[in-house]
Protein backbone atom coordinates (compact mmCIF):
# COMPACT_ATOMS: atom_id res chain seq x y z
CA UNK A 1 0.00 0.00 0.00
CA UNK A 2 1.24 3.58 -1.05
CA UNK A 3 1.97 5.64 2.40
CA UNK A 4 3.02 9.27 1.82
CA UNK A 5 6.39 10.12 4.15
CA UNK A 6 7.79 13.52 4.91
CA UNK A 7 11.00 14.31 3.93
CA UNK A 8 12.93 17.36 3.89
CA UNK A 9 9.85 19.48 3.97
CA UNK A 10 8.72 17.63 0.76
CA UNK A 11 6.08 14.69 0.87
CA UNK A 12 7.00 11.72 -0.75
CA UNK A 13 5.06 8.91 -1.72
CA UNK A 14 6.44 5.39 -0.99
CA UNK A 15 5.24 1.55 -0.89
CA UNK A 16 6.83 -1.32 0.56
CA UNK A 17 7.03 -5.29 -0.57
CA UNK A 18 7.43 -7.82 1.73
CA UNK A 19 8.87 -8.22 5.42
CA UNK A 20 9.92 -5.27 7.12
CA UNK A 21 12.74 -8.19 8.75
CA UNK A 22 13.84 -9.26 5.56
CA UNK A 23 17.20 -8.31 3.22
CA UNK A 24 15.95 -4.13 3.15
CA UNK A 25 16.39 -3.34 -0.91
CA UNK A 26 15.87 0.81 -2.17
CA UNK A 27 15.19 1.10 -5.71
CA UNK A 28 15.43 4.75 -7.29
CA UNK A 29 14.24 5.40 -10.12
CA UNK A 30 11.56 8.56 -11.49
CA UNK A 31 8.58 7.01 -10.32
CA UNK A 32 8.10 4.24 -8.54
CA UNK A 33 6.47 2.67 -11.56
CA UNK A 34 10.78 2.24 -13.21
CA UNK A 35 10.16 -0.80 -11.40
CA UNK A 36 7.23 -2.69 -11.90
CA UNK A 37 4.48 -4.50 -9.26
CA UNK A 38 5.64 -8.10 -10.69
CA UNK A 39 9.64 -7.27 -10.07
CA UNK A 40 8.90 -5.84 -6.68
CA UNK A 41 6.79 -9.21 -5.91
CA UNK A 42 9.68 -11.58 -7.27
CA UNK A 43 12.48 -9.87 -5.38
CA UNK A 44 9.73 -9.85 -2.14
CA UNK A 45 9.22 -13.37 -2.16
CA UNK A 46 13.31 -13.91 -2.15
CA UNK A 47 13.26 -12.82 1.29
CA UNK A 48 14.09 -8.99 0.38
CA UNK A 49 11.93 -5.87 1.65
CA UNK A 50 11.67 -3.95 -1.19
CA UNK A 51 11.00 -0.32 -0.69
CA UNK A 52 10.28 2.10 -3.78
CA UNK A 53 9.27 5.94 -4.31
CA UNK A 54 8.32 8.59 -6.47
CA UNK A 55 11.18 11.13 -6.85
CA UNK A 56 9.46 14.66 -5.55
CA UNK A 57 8.39 16.18 -8.30
CA UNK A 58 7.37 12.84 -10.20
CA UNK A 59 4.38 10.42 -9.73
CA UNK A 60 2.08 11.44 -6.46
CA UNK A 61 5.12 13.09 -4.67
CA UNK A 62 5.22 16.92 -3.82
CA UNK A 63 7.41 19.23 -5.72
CA UNK A 64 8.21 21.34 -9.07
CA UNK A 65 10.36 20.37 -11.20
CA UNK A 66 12.32 23.27 -10.46
CA UNK A 67 13.29 23.72 -6.89
CA UNK A 68 15.33 20.93 -6.01
CA UNK A 69 19.14 19.75 -7.01
CA UNK A 70 20.46 16.56 -7.65
CA UNK A 71 21.54 16.55 -4.22
CA UNK A 72 18.43 17.30 -2.49
CA UNK A 73 17.57 14.00 -4.41
CA UNK A 74 19.96 12.17 -2.66
CA UNK A 75 18.75 13.82 0.98
CA UNK A 76 15.39 12.54 -0.43
CA UNK A 77 16.81 8.79 -0.35
CA UNK A 78 18.47 8.89 2.60
CA UNK A 79 15.34 10.12 4.05
CA UNK A 80 13.30 7.51 2.91
CA UNK A 81 15.32 5.12 4.54
CA UNK A 82 15.12 6.86 7.42
CA UNK A 83 11.30 7.11 7.34
CA UNK A 84 10.88 2.54 7.11
CA UNK A 85 13.47 2.50 10.21
CA UNK A 86 16.57 1.02 7.84
CA UNK A 87 19.95 2.33 8.92
CA UNK A 88 20.99 0.61 6.02
CA UNK A 89 20.01 -0.85 2.22
CA UNK A 90 20.88 -2.40 -0.85
CA UNK A 91 20.36 0.28 -3.02
CA UNK A 92 19.31 -0.02 -6.71
CA UNK A 93 19.33 2.87 -9.25
CA UNK A 94 18.28 2.75 -12.87
CA UNK A 95 18.47 6.00 -14.98
CA UNK A 96 18.69 9.01 -13.11
CA UNK A 97 18.41 6.75 -10.04
CA UNK A 98 21.46 5.66 -10.59
CA UNK A 99 22.74 8.93 -9.76
CA UNK A 100 21.22 9.41 -6.84
CA UNK A 101 22.94 5.66 -5.79
CA UNK A 102 26.23 6.32 -6.99
CA UNK A 103 26.40 9.94 -4.69
CA UNK A 104 24.17 8.18 -1.91
CA UNK A 105 27.40 5.73 -1.92
CA UNK A 106 29.86 8.79 -1.62
CA UNK A 107 28.18 10.80 0.29
CA UNK A 108 26.00 8.68 2.94
CA UNK A 109 28.62 5.09 2.66
CA UNK A 110 27.40 4.05 6.15
CA UNK A 111 23.72 3.90 4.46
CA UNK A 112 24.71 1.44 1.68
CA UNK A 113 25.24 -2.05 2.41
CA UNK A 114 25.58 -2.88 -1.93
CA UNK A 115 24.77 -0.72 -4.70
CA UNK A 116 23.65 -1.63 -8.20
CA UNK A 117 23.54 1.01 -11.14
CA UNK A 118 21.67 0.30 -14.05
CA UNK A 119 21.17 1.73 -17.20
CA UNK A 120 23.31 4.64 -16.04
CA UNK A 121 26.67 6.75 -16.43
CA UNK A 122 29.47 8.06 -14.19
CA UNK A 123 28.84 11.35 -15.45
CA UNK A 124 25.41 14.40 -15.14
CA UNK A 125 23.42 15.82 -17.73
CA UNK A 126 24.49 17.46 -20.70
CA UNK A 127 27.97 16.25 -22.80
CA UNK A 128 29.60 13.46 -21.73
CA UNK A 129 33.37 13.54 -21.24
CA UNK A 130 35.65 12.66 -24.13
CA UNK A 131 36.27 9.16 -23.39
CA UNK A 132 32.75 8.24 -22.75
CA UNK A 133 30.16 7.57 -25.73
CA UNK A 134 27.59 10.04 -26.17
CA UNK A 135 24.03 9.53 -26.85
CA UNK A 136 23.43 7.50 -30.41
CA UNK A 137 22.89 10.07 -33.17
CA UNK A 138 19.43 8.77 -34.33
CA UNK A 139 18.84 9.24 -30.30
CA UNK A 140 19.15 12.64 -30.52
CA UNK A 141 17.62 13.65 -33.38
CA UNK A 142 14.73 12.14 -32.51
CA UNK A 143 14.56 14.03 -29.17
CA UNK A 144 15.69 17.17 -30.83
CA UNK A 145 13.32 16.81 -33.52
CA UNK A 146 10.17 15.29 -31.71
CA UNK A 147 6.54 15.18 -33.06
CA UNK A 148 4.08 17.52 -31.37
CA UNK A 149 1.79 16.18 -28.30
CA UNK A 150 -1.21 17.43 -26.57
CA UNK A 151 -0.23 16.73 -22.75
CA UNK A 152 -4.13 17.02 -21.84
CA UNK A 153 -4.60 14.47 -24.58
CA UNK A 154 -4.15 10.46 -23.06
CA UNK A 155 -3.95 9.32 -26.20
CA UNK A 156 -1.39 11.32 -28.21
CA UNK A 157 0.56 11.13 -24.65
CA UNK A 158 0.54 7.51 -25.01
CA UNK A 159 1.70 7.51 -28.58
CA UNK A 160 4.40 10.08 -28.13
CA UNK A 161 5.85 8.01 -25.54
CA UNK A 162 5.34 4.76 -27.39
CA UNK A 163 7.74 6.42 -30.04
CA UNK A 164 10.28 7.36 -27.61
CA UNK A 165 10.31 3.91 -25.94
CA UNK A 166 10.87 2.05 -29.50
CA UNK A 167 13.86 4.59 -29.66
CA UNK A 168 15.48 3.75 -26.20
CA UNK A 169 14.58 -0.42 -26.58
CA UNK A 170 16.94 -2.87 -27.90
CA UNK A 171 15.84 -5.04 -31.02
CA UNK A 172 13.43 -7.01 -28.85
CA UNK A 173 11.08 -4.31 -27.91
CA UNK A 174 7.90 -5.39 -26.65
CA UNK A 175 5.01 -2.56 -27.68
CA UNK A 176 2.11 -4.16 -25.62
CA UNK A 177 4.45 -4.28 -22.12
CA UNK A 178 5.92 -0.52 -23.10
CA UNK A 179 2.07 0.46 -23.79
CA UNK A 180 0.49 -0.96 -20.46
CA UNK A 181 3.38 0.62 -18.41
CA UNK A 182 2.98 3.61 -20.20
CA UNK A 183 -0.62 4.10 -19.45
CA UNK A 184 0.08 3.36 -16.12
CA UNK A 185 2.44 5.65 -14.99
CA UNK A 186 0.23 8.24 -16.97
CA UNK A 187 -2.86 8.02 -15.19
CA UNK A 188 -0.96 7.45 -12.06
CA UNK A 189 0.58 11.01 -12.00
CA UNK A 190 -0.66 13.57 -9.83
CA UNK A 191 -1.78 16.07 -12.22
CA UNK A 192 -4.20 17.72 -9.50
CA UNK A 193 -1.48 19.29 -7.23
CA UNK A 194 1.08 19.78 -10.52
CA UNK A 195 0.54 21.60 -13.80
CA UNK A 196 -0.39 18.34 -16.05
CA UNK A 197 1.99 19.14 -18.66
CA UNK A 198 5.07 19.10 -16.03
CA UNK A 199 3.98 16.39 -14.18
CA UNK A 200 3.72 14.15 -17.12
CA UNK A 201 6.87 15.39 -18.50
CA UNK A 202 8.52 14.69 -15.29
CA UNK A 203 6.88 11.14 -14.81
CA UNK A 204 7.65 10.16 -18.16
CA UNK A 205 10.43 11.97 -19.66
CA UNK A 206 12.53 12.77 -16.86
CA UNK A 207 12.92 16.09 -18.97
CA UNK A 208 13.25 17.98 -15.06
CA UNK A 209 16.26 15.92 -14.17
CA UNK A 210 18.28 17.10 -17.39
CA UNK A 211 18.21 20.49 -16.80
CA UNK A 212 18.51 20.45 -12.67
CA UNK A 213 22.18 21.30 -10.89
CA UNK A 214 23.86 18.51 -10.62
CA UNK A 215 27.23 19.84 -9.47
CA UNK A 216 29.71 18.98 -8.65
CA UNK A 217 31.00 16.45 -10.14
CA UNK A 218 31.72 12.57 -8.86
CA UNK A 219 32.93 11.06 -11.66
CA UNK A 220 36.57 11.22 -9.95
CA UNK A 221 35.56 10.08 -6.31
CA UNK A 222 33.91 6.48 -7.93
CA UNK A 223 37.37 4.80 -7.01
CA UNK A 224 36.46 5.57 -3.28
CA UNK A 225 33.39 3.84 -2.98
CA UNK A 226 33.84 0.90 -0.44
CA UNK A 227 30.15 -0.20 -0.97
CA UNK A 228 30.42 -4.08 -2.89
CA UNK A 229 29.14 -2.78 -6.85
CA UNK A 230 26.92 -4.25 -9.40
CA UNK A 231 26.76 -2.65 -13.16
CA UNK A 232 23.70 -3.93 -15.10
CA UNK A 233 23.25 -2.36 -18.20
CA UNK A 234 21.89 -3.14 -21.61
CA UNK A 235 24.16 -4.12 -24.39
CA UNK A 236 22.68 -2.18 -26.77
CA UNK A 237 21.34 1.08 -25.33
CA UNK A 238 21.55 3.52 -27.26
CA UNK A 239 20.61 6.58 -25.07
CA UNK A 240 23.53 5.58 -22.21
CA UNK A 241 26.08 3.40 -24.41
CA UNK A 242 27.33 0.34 -23.01
CA UNK A 243 30.82 2.27 -22.90
CA UNK A 244 29.30 4.53 -19.60
CA UNK A 245 28.68 1.16 -17.66
CA UNK A 246 31.98 -0.32 -18.24
CA UNK A 247 33.33 2.52 -17.39
CA UNK A 248 31.71 2.68 -13.91
CA UNK A 249 32.66 -1.16 -13.42
CA UNK A 250 36.70 -0.28 -14.29
CA UNK A 251 36.25 2.44 -11.92
CA UNK A 252 34.72 1.45 -8.95
CA UNK A 253 36.56 -1.02 -6.62
CA UNK A 254 35.69 -4.87 -7.53
CA UNK A 255 32.51 -3.87 -9.10
CA UNK A 256 30.79 -6.90 -11.33
CA UNK A 257 29.40 -5.97 -14.94
CA UNK A 258 26.45 -7.80 -16.14
CA UNK A 259 25.51 -7.58 -19.94
CA UNK A 260 21.92 -8.04 -20.94
CA UNK A 261 21.90 -8.66 -24.02
CA UNK A 262 19.63 -7.58 -27.07
CA UNK A 263 18.47 -4.58 -24.69
CA UNK A 264 18.61 -0.91 -24.78
CA UNK A 265 17.94 1.59 -22.29
CA UNK A 266 15.19 -0.03 -20.02
CA UNK A 267 13.97 -2.85 -18.03
CA UNK A 268 11.95 -5.64 -20.21
CA UNK A 269 10.02 -8.62 -18.41
CA UNK A 270 12.37 -10.72 -20.44
CA UNK A 271 15.35 -9.48 -18.61
CA UNK A 272 14.14 -10.32 -15.36
CA UNK A 273 15.02 -13.98 -14.98
CA UNK A 274 18.82 -12.51 -14.96
CA UNK A 275 18.15 -9.05 -13.24
CA UNK A 276 16.57 -10.61 -10.50
CA UNK A 277 19.07 -13.62 -9.58
CA UNK A 278 21.81 -11.11 -10.30
CA UNK A 279 20.09 -8.71 -7.79
CA UNK A 280 19.69 -11.57 -5.09
CA UNK A 281 23.11 -12.93 -5.31
CA UNK A 282 24.52 -9.02 -5.32
CA UNK A 283 22.45 -8.50 -1.70
CA UNK A 284 23.12 -11.71 -0.14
Amino acid sequence: METFVKINNVALCAETFGEPADVPVLLIGNTMLTWPDELCERLAALRRFVVRYDLRGTGRSEGSAVDYTLRDLVADAAGVLDAHGLGAAHVVGFGTGGWIAQLLALDYPERVASVALIATRPTAPGPNDADLPEHAPEVTAHFMNRPAVDWTDRASVVEFMLGNARRLAGAGFDEAEARAGIERIHDRADVVSRDPGEALRADLMATAFAVMDCKPRWRERLGSITAPTLVVHGEDDPFFPLGNGQALAAEIPGAELVVLPGTGNELPRRTWDVLVPALVRHTS
